[in-house]
């Protein structure tokens, strides 16, 4: 904190918790009033500010926050919910009564928990204590959108790294050094919207001559940068991936020793059963068996101690074949076998250039560019987003990506992905708690065990059905934190029902919308500057990495709005978990998150701007031997990259990433592409948090209305106008918004934005219903039954739609 010569001013350290960027930040407070948010530049993520943060003061003092808990009064088909303010310990003491009840009846797993993304809101400041409360209630339900944000690039690709390739804030993962890589690439990921600590980084490193690489159907952010962008149909980016690595195969442009030595690619898969051949068929108690062309005879390949036998005996792994066809004896026969590369190898030959062109509508000139520039720019990094994951085939998509970059050999190595250190800590989620390991399985688990469920995180869809049909078993409770699941995410009419038919719903958020409309009970909680919070590491650097903030509140929350960390602990007490709560020491939370750092509670907050622990960055961890000389290898059940997948295959799932065509497309359904020529996707604007924050009239003025790209060549053949009411029109439902042109689009594609439902009286525009045929939900247009069968994500962003004047 620093002081200006103006005794009235104050300028304070900081960092914004709106979206996962964690922007530093300086706040400047006149006489006890915030005013302004800056950037802090001396901060690692402090280069920029964007237009949300600039807008905190505004959102702080908006005369719409809730500022007292409100009991509803009449019943949920009311138009009218009859809000009554109550008291905190009216409400609480309710809520904690409701949920003992259901818990009673049907068992703690009847009662829901749910929470916004951790992306695109600020709940990372708490959401480690919701799922606390959650493990201490024993209630494994959590409902939220991981199945469209961070599903794909966090969690997908563990299937191949056993980590995740792309990092995702607490979720973990690999993060791009950009400073040091030669080519970047930006899957369905505009930073200039989404993170600007990425975006400003990208844009200092093609000062020094980084190339870079957009996938986008959009021109937008730093496409307009990019050395090659290429324009994919929406859906189509797993035959994308598929197609580069193809030439990557075909020219020779790959990394044969990392895939030779750190991949599963030499493993033998039988022609006659499609399994790996396992090493019990030559006699050995465990692994898998390979063929050695120098020795000219099979190798064991023993996953507990990461070798092959070929090494272990004193030779080397140089002559393990990658390709070809091999016959193994064995004591029941001949067995012939083909490496997993070589079978990698062929499911790429299937989307050559010109299939690529038909399939995502990218010229081969431009396929053939990416390739050579991807190879040949080394070291390469990448980062995706949610443009790849909101497709009823992310897990295949993400996956298809994840081992096109492992051809790279740049993963976890300087200017790759890297597994960044970090300041160590203590979990403090309750993972540990009697409570959580005898809780019920989640819902979703039975009929998608390698997806979200395994987690406790559970789709809206999912939840819906447990709620209306009782299946797998009835959810009577919800306890929400700032989800408005009817604005994030499809079906939302069948999202209403089932909200209505709750025993008892309770929801904590900053303003009203439409989920908290159908509570019970409403509590108003602390926007992200009226709150404490800690933050260890700041992700996106080793530098980032390096540093630990206390960010402490700028000014009190509006009337009697609270923290939802002191929210959680007081239910907590209410429910009798208060000694799993540190006895209601909020502080004795953090210290515990603390104690292996060796810092101190009170020494960040001496220091606004954080403390720095010395970190040092090793690469290739992979590659790093314990004493008895074992590679430490990969977190896969292979201790390699896993190119096959023996996890998805004894799942029912292809082991190798197949392209599924989304279900709603114009190659998967040309029967429906007749009367929905085009096909809908969706971006973030720049200007909101998803469903969040139009009331704000310094953001609403520069877009008042919601909006909808599209090229003027499909305008024109329809006799729409630039700015024109459009009614954009699936086989599943309707929005309406106002056309806007982009030239840059390909004509066969339109562009929706989510999340409009939010009027804004102060500069007159209306709001919209979200759940009427002529409203502005974008979600309304999404079919809920296609979903991707591992995730079970459902498909936003890649289907069939037709478009008309109003």
């Amino acid at each position: 904190m620093s002081t200006t010569t103006d005794p009235g001013v104050r300028r304070v350290h900081g960092y914004c918790g709106l979206c996962i960027a964690r922007c530093g930040t300086i706040a400047t407070l006149e006489n006890g009033r915030f005013t302004r948010l800056d950037p802090d530049p001396g901060h690692p993520t402090g280069q920029a500010l964007c237009a949300k943060g600039r807008a905190a003061p505004e959102l702080v003092y908006h005369k719409d926050r809730l500022t007292r808990p409100l009991l509803r009064t009449r019943p949920k088909g009311e138009a009218d919910p009859g809000w009554q303010p109550i008291s905190w310990d009216e409400a609480l003491d309710r809520t904690a009564r409701a949920m003992r009840q259901i818990a009673d009846r049907h068992g703690p797993q009847a009662v829901a928990f749910s929470q916004c993304s951790g992306s695109t809101t600020a709940i990372g400041d708490s959401s480690p204590l919701v799922r606390r409360l959650m493990n201490a209630f024993g209630t494994p339900n959590m409902v939220w959108p991981l199945d469209l944000c961070g599903w794909g690039r966090a969690f997908a690709t563990r299937f191949a790294f056993g980590v995740a390739s792309v990092g995702t804030g607490g979720a973990g993962g690999a993060m791009p050094d950009i400073d040091r890589s030669g080519c970047l690439i930006l899957w369905g990921y505009n930073p200039s919207y989404s993170r600007l600590t990425h975006a400003t980084a990208t844009v200092e490193a093609l000062k020094r001559g980084m190339k870079l690489i957009v996938v986008d159907p959009r021109h937008a952010g730093l496409a307009s940068k990019a050395d090659v962008w290429l324009r994919v149909r929406p859906g189509s980016d797993g035959v994308l991936a598929l197609g580069l690595a193809n030439l990557m195969i075909a020219n020779g442009w790959y990394d044969r020793a990392f895939v030779r030595d750190w991949s599963n690619g030499p493993l033998l898969v039988r022609a006659d059963t499609g399994q790996l051949l396992g090493a019990g068929e030559l006699g050995a108690a465990r692994g898998y068996v390979a063929w050695d062309a120098d020795a000219g005879k099979p190798a064991v390949y023993d996953p507990a101690i990461g070798r092959y036998d070929c090494d272990t005996r004193g030779g080397d792994t140089r002559g393990l074949a990658l390709e070809g066809e091999y016959a193994v004896a064995t004591p029941h026969g001949t067995i012939a076998c083909r490496p997993v590369f070589d079978h990698y190898a062929a499911l790429c030959r299937r989307y050559d250039p010109q299939t690529v062109e038909a399939t995502c509508w990218i010229a081969p000139a431009d396929l053939e560019r990416a390739a050579r520039l991807i190879w040949h720019a080394r070291p390469v990094s990448y980062y995706a987003w949610s443009g790849h994951e909101h497709h009823d085939n992310t897990t295949e998509t993400a996956r298809a990506m994840a081992l096109l970059y492992a051809l790279t050999g740049s993963f976890d190595a300087p200017g790759g992905n890297v597994l960044l250190p970090a300041i160590p800590s203590r979990s403090i989620g309750g993972e540990e708690l009697p409570s959580a390991k005898a809780m019920a399985p989640p819902i979703g688990l039975s009929e998608r065990p390698l997806g979200v469920a395994q987690t406790n995180s559970v789709s809206t869809q999912d939840f819906y059905r447990a709620v209306l049909e009782g299946k797998p078993y009835p959810v009577r409770g919800l306890v929400g934190f700032g989800h408005n699941m009817l604005l994030a995410q499809g079906d939302p009419v069948r999202g209403r029902a089932a909200l209505a038919a709750l025993d008892f719903h309770v929801h904590a958020d900053l303003f009203m919308n439409p989920t908290a409309e159908l509570a019970d009970i409403v509590l108003p909680v602390a926007s992200a500057f009226e709150r404490d919070a800690l933050k260890i590491g700041f992700e996106i650097s080793a530098e980032a990495q390096s540093l630990a903030q206390y960010r402490s509140a700028l000014v009190p929350p509006p009337g009697e709005a609270r923290p939802d960390t002191d929210v959680i602990f007081d239910l907590a007490r209410r429910l009798g978990l208060g000694e799993q709560f540190w006895n209601g020491d909020i502080d004795a939370a953090w210290r515990q998150q603390l104690e292996p750092s060796g810092l101190t509670l009170e020494q960040l907050r001496a220091a606004p701007a954080g403390v720095r622990v010395p970190l040092a960055t090793r690469h290739a961890k992979h590659a790093e031997t314990d004493a008895a000389g074992i590679p430490r290898g990969f977190p896969t059940p292979s201790r390699r990259v896993e190119l096959w997948s023996e996890t998805l295959r004894a799942g029912g799932h292809a082991a190798l990433p197949a392209f599924i065509e989304p279900r709603n497309s114009p190659l998967a359904r040309p029967d429906l592409a007749q009367s929905f020529p085009l096909v809908l996707t969706c971006a973030k604007p720049t200007l909101f948090c998803q469903s969040q924050f139009r009331a704000l009239a310094g953001l609403r003025r520069r877009a008042p209305h919601p909006e909808a790209e599209l090229h003027p060549a499909a305008a024109a053949a329809r006799g729409i106008a630039a700015g024109d009411w459009i009614e954009v029109r699936t086989p599943a439902g309707a929005m309406r918004a106002r056309a806007r042109f982009n030239r840059d689009l390909d004509p066969r594609v339109v562009v929706g934005e989510h999340g409009w439902w939010q009027g804004c009286e102060e500069l007159g525009v209306p709001g919209y219903d979200p759940f009427a045929p002529d409203g502005a939900n974008f979600n309304a247009t999404i079919d809920p039954l296609a979903r991707d069968p591992i995730s079970g994500t459902p498909n936003h962003r890649s289907n069939l739609c037709e478009v008309r004047r109003i």
